[in-house]
């Protein structure tokens, strides 16, 4: 029958690397730290606090996050913007294959004529 079954009611189960995302876009959308309590509402869905406060505590420990204490309650912001996060991942990426440069190749033939511009206008020192 449908709607009936272990499942019925329940919100997708998200992975970790997924929550960890969602964590830090709202840190990044914020303009200011905020408390895993503020955390949860933005990210809604039905997580609990203490996932919402399991995923920062990961995310701090992997120095993804910067804690706050404010009185008993800490805040939270996000060590990187998400630029210096995906150029990171991108270095983290190139070291560990065997062929940077044909990684960098195969990359570059996947960008958009967009994105292909602000490469060049990059790499020949111009402000993009």
């Amino acid at each position: 029958m449908a709607g009936s079954g272990p499942h019925r009611g329940r919100t997708a189960r998200r992975s970790s690397g997924e929550l960890e995302s969602e964590v830090l876009a709202a840190l990044w959308s914020a303009r200011r730290p905020l408390t895993p309590a503020e955390i949860q509402l933005e990210i809604g869905g039905g997580l609990a606090y203490n996932t919402v406060h399991t995923i920062l505590k990961r995310l701090y420990d992997k120095g993804l996050v910067l804690r706050a204490a404010d009185g008993r309650r800490g805040s939270y912001r996000p060590a990187k913007n998400a630029a210096e996060l995906t150029a990171q991942a991108m270095h983290e990426a190139l070291d560990r294959g065997p062929d940077p440069i044909g990684a960098l190749r195969q990359f570059v033939t996947g960008l958009s004529p967009e994105e292909e511009r602000a490469l060049r206008e990059l790499l020949a020192g111009r402000p993009v």
